[in-house]
């Protein structure tokens, strides 16, 4: 994968973590649309640690082939 579209899928999930607290009921955080805007904010949060992992992987990988 390129890293220029590794960083635009980040901005993505950022975009969409901004837009599920915008959904959020503070007062009934468990409760309907909040509850689901709750599940997308986590998964937005896991697809960016995996980005993340998988960055650094790519970078392992290089310094590798170096060697």
């Amino acid at each position: 994968m390129n890293k220029k579209f590794i960083v635009i899928l980040i901005i993505l999930a950022l975009a969409l973590i901004a837009y599920n607290v915008t959904l959020l009921n503070f007062e009934n955080l468990l409760e309907g649309d909040s509850a689901i805007a709750l599940i997308g904010i986590v998964a937005s949060l896991c697809a960016i640690v995996l980005l993340l992992i998988f960055i650094t992987s790519k970078k392992i990988q290089e310094k590798s082939k170096i060697n």
